[in-house]
């Protein structure tokens, strides 16, 4: 097969969260632990980072690995999910893995697949624990997909754990409490291995002390005790508590040597060293653009206020979520006084257009309905002037089409 149709058979055989939602999220270690096994176990083949939590996750993946990368190491980095090309989940020191290898693994695994009805994920972490090993990188940052304690990536044993806050995000997954939530975000934590939790929250609190507590794991937490916070590339004042995680995480590292000066050029060369995308990115300056992918009530509300902070004429807002969101909380949290560009992301867990218009009208949110992202986009830009500001976001999705 051609890479593209290595790509077809990837999302159109296999259940996939970001595509099918609830059905596709298989809760149980069972079927990577086997396919581990059949790989001769690459999971232990590399030392790891582990990376969990409701928002910023993906932000503090790519830091640590910039910081790494400008200490010289050679750097693995899972990420998911991706925004333009599926290789964009599994990178050594910025470079996606190519697309041979993405051929070749699954014609080589292809009939494993289909006799153990493996999920997308299950095959995509397979993909990236054998690619790292094989390729020997110094460390992996990997990082959780959904919830953590029964994720795909939660085989490894890693240096460090790292659990950037506590959120409501799949609750009908994860639980309706951020106890329960914290719980499974939890899972990730190792017998004696420490933890870094970015954000202290009380309502977490007792349940991050417990797991510890059983599992003789050091836990702590970030925010009280990194008081200097430096500069990073990336945009957005919500990354402050992101980076005060990642520096935690580094000097809990042991066995790697990084100074301070890398430390800070790791910060400050996230974007260059490690493609990051979609984080507060500026598209253009006149009007100004920025798409970000935060998608629930915390991570939106952190950007939104963001958004009312900037210097403009006029608000224009495109905006497009999937199915599932709980629009009850999120919508309160747009400004009443922007225009909408209200669309539809192109896969089919995409919340239908007329049904978003519906909702946000009961929050006296009112604009155009395009049925396709880019359109909407198209419509914002052709009536903002130089001196307006247009947002783009409500789901990965509908950032991804944009960029």
């Amino acid at each position: 097969m051609t890479y593209k149709e290595t790509l077809d058979w990837m999302f159109t055989q296999l259940p996939m969260y970001q595509q099918k939602g609830k059905q596709a999220y298989n809760a149980k270690l069972d079927g990577i632990r086997n396919f581990a096994n059949h790989l001769d176990n690459p999971e232990n083949k590399f030392k790891s980072i582990h990376v969990g939590g409701t928002n910023g996750k993906g932000s503090s993946s790519h830091m640590l690995a910039s910081i790494l990368q400008e200490a010289g190491y050679k750097v693995g980095l899972y990420t998911s999910p991706h925004l333009k090309d599926f290789r964009e989940r599994i990178r050594i020191n910025g470079k996606c893995v190519g697309e041979n290898f993405v051929i070749e693994f699954i014609a080589n695994n292809q009939s494993f697949f289909e006799n153990h009805h493996l999920s997308f994920f299950e095959m995509t972490v397979g993909m990236a624990f054998d690619y790292f090993a094989k390729e020997k990188v110094d460390i992996a940052i990997v990082e959780v997909g959904l919830g953590g304690r029964l994720d795909s990536t939660n085989i490894i044993t890693p240096e460090v754990s790292l659990i950037t806050n506590i959120g409501f995000d799949h609750v009908d997954m994860l639980g309706d409490t951020l106890p329960k939530i914290a719980f499974e975000k939890a899972g990730i934590i190792k017998e004696g291995v420490p933890v870094v939790v970015s954000e202290f929250q009380t309502e977490t609190a007792e349940t991050f002390q417990d797991v510890t507590q059983s599992k003789n794991a050091k836990l702590i937490y970030a925010e009280q005790e990194i008081d200097e916070v430096y500069t990073t590339s990336l945009l957005g004042a919500y990354q402050e508590k992101n980076v005060k995680g990642v520096m935690a995480v580094i000097e809990q590292l042991s066995g790697f040597s990084i100074t301070h000066d890398q430390l800070r050029s790791g910060l400050l060369k996230v974007v260059q060293n490690t493609g990051l995308m979609g984080r507060w990115q500026q598209l253009k300056t006149a009007p100004m653009v920025i798409c970000d992918t935060a998608h629930n009530k915390e991570g939106l509300s952190i950007v939104i206020n963001q958004v009312t902070q900037q210097k403009f004429k006029k608000l224009f807002i495109v905006l497009g979520f999937v199915k599932g969101k709980d629009l009850n909380t999120i919508l309160p949290l747009f400004p009443k006084d922007a225009e909408y560009y209200f669309t539809s992301p192109e896969i089919s867990r995409g919340l239908e257009v007329n049904e978003l218009v519906d909702r946000a009208e009961e929050f006296d949110l009112v604009g155009k309905s395009f049925t396709a992202v880019r359109a909407a986009y198209s419509a914002a830009l052709a009536d903002a002037g130089p001196e307006d500001f247009i947002f783009i976001g409500g789901s990965t999705f509908t950032v991804s089409e944009v960029i």
